[in-house]
């Protein structure tokens, strides 16, 4: 064996083990947690006054697209009207000034169960009562048999903090604006049909809009 070669494994194997490490170019790095703006952690904390807490959103786990934003308005409709946009699982509540503020929202899986057209807030309520339709029950027993009577507010209430009731004509169309027990799911086709937001966004959006608010959905 050369003599060169000989003398370098045993300087090789001489060496301690962090001098071996330190020749290696393979290293694990290091995973940067994302900075997210305070004004968004302020925006989806946790709000604790209220008749049940509502748990801060771990923003990590929504795409900053679904974050509720000012933006320019894409509708053309008159101030004060909100136009869900269940293709793109977008709600807009159009401001002056060419503006609008948008809400990521969750939409129905079920094309068939999804309302479009005009309607209007014919309701609102604060920790609503739930029960599921006839129609609901029917194509899901096990499921939503049990609450046939309705379940009262609070946090297992899968409308969540707020529901803003569609009515059309005068009629309940049984089309709800609302929260939601599942926030991770916003973005996606998941709901019964009903128009899903962030517990955090349903409660600003109630704030803002009063009873007689002209409701547009796309589809």
């Amino acid at each position: 064996m050369d003599s060169v070669l000989l003398s370098r494994r045993l300087f090789m194997i001489g060496l301690p083990a962090a001098a071996l490490a330190a020749c290696s170019s393979t290293r694990t790095p290091v995973v940067q947690e994302p900075i997210i703006d305070p004004y968004y952690l302020r925006m989806y904390g946790p709000i604790l006054d209220e008749p049940f807490p509502v748990a801060a959103m771990d923003l990590r786990r929504v795409d900053p697209k679904w974050w509720r934003q000012e933006v320019p308005d894409p509708t053309g409709e008159k101030p004060g009207t909100i136009v869900v946009d269940t293709p793109a699982h977008y709600l807009y509540l159009v401001m002056e000034g060419g503006r609008a503020l948008r809400y990521g929202v969750g939409v129905g899986k079920d094309e068939a169960l999804v309302f479009r057209g005009n309607a209007y807030i014919g309701r609102k309520a604060e920790w609503p009562r739930w029960t599921p339709t006839q129609s609901m029950i029917k194509r899901e027993p096990e499921r939503y048999g049990p609450y046939a009577g309705g379940m009262p507010g609070g946090p297992e209430n899968p409308l969540g903090p707020r529901a803003l009731y569609l009515y059309r004509d005068g009629r309940d169309t049984l089309f709800r604006l609302h929260g939601t027990t599942e926030p991770y799911t916003i973005g996606t086709n998941v709901s019964s049909g009903c128009i899903r937001l962030m517990n955090q966004d349903i409660i600003d959006l109630y704030a803002r809009v009063p009873t007689g608010t002209r409701v547009v959905v796309y589809n």
